[in-house]
């Protein structure tokens, strides 16, 4: 079973009070059985609902903030028939088309058909790419071979010109986990995206480590501006992970007051805000009176020790 049939498998967010949100008995009753690893069939199982209830339900919950919805799922890997295809168009480009001078490859690539088509996709020259760019037949998976092959940033940066071929997820991914992908391009395609898809850019491991870099920069620069709601969003869903990356980034009052006003049960949240210097102090004093926190020493001192702690009151 592919990631594209796999059934979502819903789990509540562990920075929200659902004392605090308008649930009705059932969809709190239903938000008690997510676990993050049963699917809608197995919670109508569990709590005896039929499974239109329980879509209801995880609606509300999601349209509350309590569960995220499942991501849209993005093109699968090549099959295996699909890489013997790019094997037999690549030895076509090296036994064949190689040969010809660079005019004669952009002339053909204007007007070819596949496997040539395909073929010439190979082709280091960014003055072929632009050929194939005229050609009509020339399509996303076309755009894909481009995106992961080609040596230069003039190609590259033509592929990722072209909206369609940047919206595409193959070839949005190929631009990704190719090494000489400019950083101008990566900002093109990544400077306006949300927080939160930034920074699983930055902890990827299918991306060369400078294109981690420079999503790193990106991130970083998007935190300054960013609204209040999305630098909440990617603190709390990534648990206080992203703050390794904003090292030195302050947060303003209203982003601070967001994160006061919510409980925390997760040590890990914990930990990574208490080695956060710039936590401000309404936040490390929040921290403290959380429960996980009361009956975790290790966690209250840890706060207790950051610059920003509130002072032990004297006796």
């Amino acid at each position: 079973m592919t990631k594209r049939d796999e059934p979502w498998k819903p789990s509540l967010d562990p920075g929200v009070d659902l004392l605090g949100l308008p649930l009705t008995p059932e969809e709190g009753f239903v938000a008690s059985r997510l676990d993050g690893a049963t699917d809608a069939h197995g919670l109508s199982v569990v709590t005896g609902l039929p499974p239109e209830r329980i879509e209801a339900a995880l609606e509300k919950l999601a349209s509350l903030g309590a569960v995220a919805r499942p991501e849209a799922p993005e093109d699968e890997e090549p099959a295996e028939s699909d890489e013997n295809a790019i094997g037999i168009h690549r030895k076509l480009y090296e036994t064949t088309l190689r040969e010809l001078d660079p005019g004669e490859r952009a002339a053909r690539a204007k007007l070819a058909v596949d496997p040539e088509l395909s073929a010439l996709c190979f082709d280091p020259l960014p003055e072929v790419v632009h050929a194939l760019l005229e050609n009509t037949r020339f399509g996303p998976v076309q755009a894909r071979l481009v995106a992961a092959h080609h040596p230069t940033p003039s190609g590259l940066d033509a592929i990722a010109a072209r909206a369609a071929f940047a919206a595409d997820p193959g070839v949005r991914r190929a631009l990704l986990r190719n090494p000489l992908l400019p950083a101008a391009v990566l900002r093109r395609l990544y400077a306006g995206r949300r927080l939160l898809e930034q920074y699983k850019l930055v902890v990827s491991h299918e991306v060369p480590e400078q294109t981690r870099r420079t999503a790193r920069e990106l991130l970083r620069t998007r935190f300054a501006g960013a609204d209040p709601d999305e630098r909440v969003e990617v603190i709390v869903k990534t648990e206080g992970r992203c703050l390794g990356a904003l090292a030195g980034l302050p947060i303003d009052g209203k982003t601070t007051a967001q994160l006061c006003a919510r409980p925390y049960t997760s040590p890990l949240f914990v930990q990574n805000l208490s080695r956060w210097s710039p936590c401000p102090p309404a936040l490390v004093a929040h921290l403290l009176k959380q429960e996980i926190v009361r009956r975790a020493p290790a966690l209250k001192l840890a706060l207790q020790r950051h610059p920003n702690a509130p002072a032990e009151p004297r006796r």
